[in-house]
Formats: C-alpha cells, sequence, structure tokens
C-alpha cells in the first residue's frame, strides 16, 4: 500500500496524465473500437466520409465534462438533418416524435470497419407511411415471418428504393399473376401500390379520363375496378354512372342511365332535375316540394301531370268543380282561389263580391246551388215572407238599405210627405202584408176631430200636409159664405166639435145689446148677411112705435141713422142737428 503514500500518489497521477496526454496525441488510437467508415459520398462537413476523422475523435466526440453531446456534434455537419429535426412530417423529425430516446448513433452506428453500413432501423419506429409507402398490406412474408427492415431494403435505406425487391418478393406469393403483371404494367411497382391495397393510392386519376371528385375521391380502387388483373382491364372499366349505379338507381331506369343529368358525385341529393326542361315546369309551392310529393314508389315518367291526378286529396270541392284545379287556383297557393264567378250563372256585384267562399258555400256545396237570394237570406228577411222571397225587387247587392221598393206598383202609391217616411213609421214591427190603406189605420192617433168625420181623411185633408184641409161646407147643408169663407174652422168649432152643431147663427153669433132683445127668436139672416154685420137691412114693418109721418121719407136709412145707441131708443138729430150729440130720447 506503498502507493498511498504522497510520493505514490503524486507518480500515479503524474501516470495519468501521461496516458491522457498520448491519446491526445495520437488521436485516440490507442482507444479506437474498430475502423471508421470508409465509404464515400457527398462532401459533408468537408469530408467524404467518417474514415476522414481517423485520429480526431474530438471531432465526433465530446469530453464528459463538456455540456455538448455527440448529437450536437453530428449536426454540425449534419445541417439538413437539424432541419428536419424540427419538422415531425420529415425522416428524422418523425422518428424523434415516436422515438424520443434515439440519438444520432442509434440508426448510426461506426467503428464497425470501413465498408460496414452507417444505418441501422432495426432499433427505430418509422412512420413508413409519411413517407408515401405504407406497411398495412405488409404485416408478414410470404412464409408467415414479420418483416424487417432488411428484407426490404437489401442493400441500403438510401432515398431510391430497388424496386426489384418487390417483384422478388411477390413472385413468391403468385408467380403467374406476376409474370402477366409484369408484362402488363412493368416493373414499377410503386408507381401504383402504396402499400395500402390491391392497387395502391397514389395513382393520379386526374391524368386520365375520369378524374375523381367528390364522393369518388373517398372509394376503394376495388369498387370501380372489380376483378381487374391488368391494364386493359382497368381502362375497359365502363365510365358511364349506370355501369356502377344501375344498383342504386332509384328511378328503375325511367330516366335513363346518365344519371350525371340530375345528380353530381357529391351526393344522391339534393339532385338537379330541372324540371323547366319537361313538360311539367315547376312554379310557385311545386318547387319547393321533395320529388316524392310527387313522384310516388319512384314513378316518374308517365306520370298524369293533371291537377286533380295529386290533389283529388285536397279537393274541397269534392268533384263539384270538376277536376281543373288550375281554373280558379294557382301553384302559389290554394287561396285567394281566383275563381271568376263572372262566368258563373251567378255573377258577384256589391257586397257579395267581398265574401269570403264559405259564407254562401256552407259545407263545401258548390254546385248545384240555388242562386235565389232568398236561398241564403231567409234568415235575414226583416219581412218574415209577407213580400215572397224575390228580396232583389226592393233590395241591391250595394246593401240592405235603402231599400228600392216601388210603392207605385202596389195597392198604395205613395205621394206627399208619405214618400219621406222610413218603412218603419207605417210599417211597425215589420208588418208589410196584409196591412190596412185607410187613412185612419195610421193616423187615428192624429184625428183632431175625434172620429166625429169618420176615418175617410182624405176627404178634406192630402198627403202633402195635414194644413191647410179642403172640406167642402158646401155639402154638409152650411156653405161657408162671405166672412165665414175665411174664418179658421176653430172660429166655429170651438171645443173639437164639428158634427151634430146648430147652424143658427145664435149659436155662434150672441144676441148683441144693441138688439136690446128685441129680436130675440128671430134669425140674424133676417137683417144681416155673411159679408159684414152692418149696415143690417130690415125687411120687416117697423113696429108701431114709429108713426106713419115720423117715418116717412125715411126709406134707405139704416137703424144706426135713427137708433144711434140701441134699438129701444131713437134720435133724429143725427141727421136733423149736426150738432146735437144725439142722445136724446124720442
Amino acid at each position: 500500500m506503498g502507493f498511498l503514500t504522497i510520493p505514490g500518489l503524486i507518480t500515479g497521477l503524474v501516470v495519468i496524465l501521461i496516458v491522457l496526454g498520448a491519446g491526445l496525441a495520437f488521436g485516440g488510437v490507442l482507444f479506437s473500437p474498430g475502423a471508421l467508415n470508409a465509404q464515400a459520398g457527398a462532401l459533408v462537413g468537408g469530408v467524404a466520409s467518417h474514415a476522414e476523422f481517423t485520429g480526431r475523435c474530438s471531432a465526433c466526440h465530446a469530453f464528459f465534462w463538456q455540456s455538448a453531446t455527440m448529437a450536437d456534434r453530428c449536426v454540425v455537419c449534419h445541417t439538413d438533418v437539424a432541419a428536419q429535426q424540427a419538422d415531425p412530417l420529415s425522416l428524422h423529425g418523425s422518428l424523434l416524435k415516436k422515438n424520443s430516446h434515439l440519438t444520432c448513433r442509434t440508426c448510426h452506428p461506426d467503428h464497425r470497419g470501413a465498408s460496414a453500413s452507417l444505418t441501422d432501423l432495426s432499433k427505430a419506429d418509422i412512420a413508413h407511411d409519411i413517407f408515401g409507402y405504407s406497411l398495412l398490406a405488409h404485416p408478414k412474408k410470404a412464409d408467415s415471418s414479420p418483416f424487417t427492415c432488411g428484407d426490404c431494403h437489401v442493400n441500403a435505406y438510401g432515398s431510391t428504393f430497388d424496386q426489384a425487391v418487390c417483384i422478388d418478393c411477390h413472385q413468391q406469393i403468385k408467380a403467374d399473376f406476376m409474370l402477366t403483371h409484369q408484362q402488363v404494367y412493368g416493373n414499377a411497382c410503386l408507381a401504383c401500390h402504396d402499400g395500402i391495397d390491391t392497387y395502391g393510392h397514389s395513382f393520379d386519376h386526374e391524368k386520365v379520363a375520369f378524374p375523381l371528385t367528390g364522393m369518388h375521391t373517398q372509394l376503394d380502387c376495388a369498387t370501380c375496378h372489380k376483378g381487374a388483373r391488368n391494364l386493359g382491364d382497368l381502362q375497359s372499366t365502363p365510365q358511364n354512372c349506370n355501369a356502377c349505379h344501375a344498383k342504386d338507381d332509384a328511378h328503375k331506369g325511367q330516366l335513363g342511365t346518365d344519371c350525371a343529368a340530375c345528380h353530381t358525385t357529391s351526393g344522391w341529393a339534393p339532385a338537379t332535375f330541372d324540371h323547366a326542361k319537361s313538360k311539367f315546369p315547376l312554379t310557385g309551392a311545386h318547387t319547393t316540394l321533395e320529388c316524392t310529393r310527387c313522384h310516388l314508389h319512384n314513378e316518374f315518367i308517365a306520370i298524369d301531370t293533371a291537377c286533380y291526378a295529386c290533389h283529388a286529396r285536397d279537393d274541397a270541392h269534392d268533384g263539384q268543380l270538376g277536376s281543373l284545379c288550375a281554373t280558379c287556383h294557382t301553384t302559389n297557393a290554394w287561396s285567394p282561389s281566383t275563381f271568376d264567378h263572372g262566368k258563373s250563372k251567378f255573377p258577384l256585384a256589391g257586397t257579395h263580391s267581398s265574401l269570403p267562399c264559405s259564407d254562401c258555400h256552407p259545407d263545401k256545396t258548390f254546385a248545384p246551388l240555388d242562386t235565389a237570394c232568398y236561398s241564403c237570406h231567409a234568415r235575414d228577411d226583416a219581412h218574415n215572407g209577407q213580400f215572397g222571397t224575390s228580396c232583389d225587387a226592393c233590395h241591391t247587392t250595394t246593401a240592405w238599405l235603402p231599400a228600392s221598393f216601388d210603392h207605385s206598383k202596389s195597392g198604395f202609391p205613395l205621394t206627399g210627405a208619405h214618400t219621406s217616411l222610413p218603412c218603419s213609421a207605417c210599417h211597425p214591427n215589420d208588418m208589410f202584408s196584409p196591412l190596412d190603406t185607410t187613412c185612419f189605420s195610421c193616423h187615428a192617433r192624429d184625428d183632431d176631430h175625434n172620429g166625429q168625420f169618420g176615418t175617410d181623411c182624405g176627404t178634406c185633408h192630402s198627403t202633402t200636409a195635414w194644413l191647410p184641409a179642403s172640406f167642402d161646407h158646401s155639402r154638409i147643408g152650411f156653405p161657408l159664405t162671405g166672412a165665414h169663407a175665411s174664418v179658421g174652422c176653430s172660429g166655429c168649432h170651438t171645443g173639437g166639435g164639428f158634427s151634430g152643431l146648430s147652424t143658427i147663427c145664435a149659436s155662434c153669433h150672441a144676441d148683441p145689446a144693441f138688439h136690446a132683445g128685441l129680436f130675440t127668436g128671430m134669425s140674424c139672416d133676417q137683417c144681416h148677411n155673411t159679408s159684414v154685420w152692418v149696415p143690417a137691412q130690415y125687411n120687416q114693418p117697423h113696429p108701431n112705435a114709429c108713426t106713419e109721418v115720423a117715418c116717412v121719407g125715411h126709406e134707405g136709412a139704416t137703424c144706426r141713422d135713427c137708433h144711434t145707441l140701441n134699438l129701444m131708443s131713437a134720435t133724429c138729430l143725427k141727421c136733423h142737428d149736426s150738432n146735437n150729440p144725439g142722445d136724446g130720447d124720442d
């Protein structure tokens, strides 16, 4: 244990330094595990192969005290790899994404000899799909053993794949097929195959006469190229829709075989059939209907285009107006209807034109229909059938009122004030027939005569007005003459009395004081007339009080010439002495 002494430790340290120095001085030759790869390639980092780094270990290897790693030194030269590591879709980026534990020398070991391969992917899980070739169709070899990278990448992992490997392998599986296949398609397997299915997805359909669009792009090749085993089979695949879609034809061949006339590759629906080019262009509400609404049971041709073929079930008229719906309706909507009543036997006028159909056609009854007014308006008849059922004899379709009943055609023509009266004034309680046409039937309440002249008002009155009346006094034995003719009726007929009245003068004209009671019992007309009271004409012998001498020469004198105060007194002085006031006694 003498080396544990201070001199011994110093000696050991010197030896270690000598060994390390020698390693650095001689390029690590003393410690190399084997020769470096000497296969020349493109210049990378100034060298064509790793062998040119022989003796310069530090070019790739870092000392343990340094922070840089060997992988860091790799990308100093391999700058393209550094860029790939940042891209998960690149080779190295995808490797690191799936294998975070990998380092450069995991897949690229060296010091295995000058001619040994620099690539060994057996320890890496490569995302083969991103390089254009999936391994889905290659789970096992022909002998059922699993594939290794070297089975396909026989010589190297370069950018160019030797497709002869494909041929050699598949000839072992099916030699007779491969012989024909190679003769037809050649040896460029990757031109069509990508390892996913029989034909591959990398074939560019855009470069042939049938570009794939819509849902066609999602189909497997075998869906359209059934049983194709050579290029001839592929190229002879029918390109018309019906060749593939006859089984899908909901129209059962009724619309021909050109599916593209109505459908696109995006989907069967919505279809783009142009009905405008058919015998039945779609308009109005028809344009928004689904095909199956009119084409029941997928029937498309030889369809009856008459409205009633579809709308018999919708016929609110129950066939009463025939089957030509378009006569009254449009494709926009059932209502409003365009039925032209003017062309029917009952043209609409006045308020009839604004009524909804159901007002006159209850229970959707349209034909035959009674067109008489009363068939609808019996419930409106204010006359309760008294005038019959011909409403239009008095009324118009404009309104019930005013009515135009022609009273002149009845047994009671209207004249005078009667013409301006409302019907109800004479027809209370809507009574119209039979009706008493005598004046008194209406005017009994207006009779100022209290029935004394009977009930025939027209004898004295006219329809113009009650007054003036035209009573003919000469017809009752008391003709009106003189001043009587201008006296109002009430002047003689006081208290409303008209019949049974006395016709003697004294019944109206009381004996005046002037008579002094001398003529009691005498009739006024013995001295007076109806024109005026005075002068009176006394035509009887003068009373005895008047002597013949006194009365001689007084012919023509009036009573008041001598009798200035009354008949019981007389004076001569009125005539014979003008200054005498005439108030003396005889």
